[in-house]
């Protein structure tokens, strides 16, 4: 890892050197010189982010757990708890903007970890208001059994009977 952003790094020396000696020239090869080094240093970010992400959580480990509404017109959402072998590993109060862009097909990342191979018990629960002001509570518990690879979760809130009783379906990619 350091070799990779040592070269980075020495790149963008080079281009800084560059461009400091091209401060001679006229204003608008000194425009591209300096697009050139934004260019350079948001590509070493995002590598860096993405080998960063690579070694917290190596795919034979990585659990993730995302939200999703599959109900539009009614989203009793306020918070959300997910638990994790009976650790709560995620809580999340939403904002009015996030609950907008749920209901637009947004999907929320509750979860990203390490978990070991074999049964762990996952629980989540949310709580909410309906349009009529009555407290909601929906829960889901089950048994992920990790094998190798990486384990997708997907909790979608929907509202199967269409009498704004919400509860969970999960999926497992």
């Amino acid at each position: 890892m350091k070799t990779i952003c040592t070269k980075w790094l020495c790149s963008l020396v080079f281009s800084l050197a560059c461009a400091g000696v091209a401060l001679g020239t006229d204003e608008g090869s000194q425009d591209l010189h300096i697009q050139a080094i934004k260019g350079q240093a948001l590509e070493l970010n995002r590598d860096l982010l993405l080998l960063e992400e690579e070694l917290q959580f190596p795919i034979e480990s990585r659990v993730t757990v995302y939200l999703s509404l599959g109900v539009k017109d009614f989203s009793p959402l306020e918070a959300i708890t997910l638990s994790i072998d009976g650790n709560q590993v995620a809580h999340y109060q939403y904002t009015p903007q996030q609950l907008d862009a749920l209901r637009r097909g947004g999907a929320h990342r509750l979860y990203r970890g390490n978990v070991t191979q074999g049964g762990h018990e996952v629980v989540a629960e949310f709580t909410g208001r309906d349009p009529e002001g009555r407290d909601y509570r929906g829960k889901t518990e089950l048994i992920l059994v990790r094998t190798s690879g990486a384990s997708d979760l997907e909790l979608t809130i929907i509202d199967p009977t269409g009498l704004r009783q919400p509860e969970f379906s999960v999926k497992e990619w």
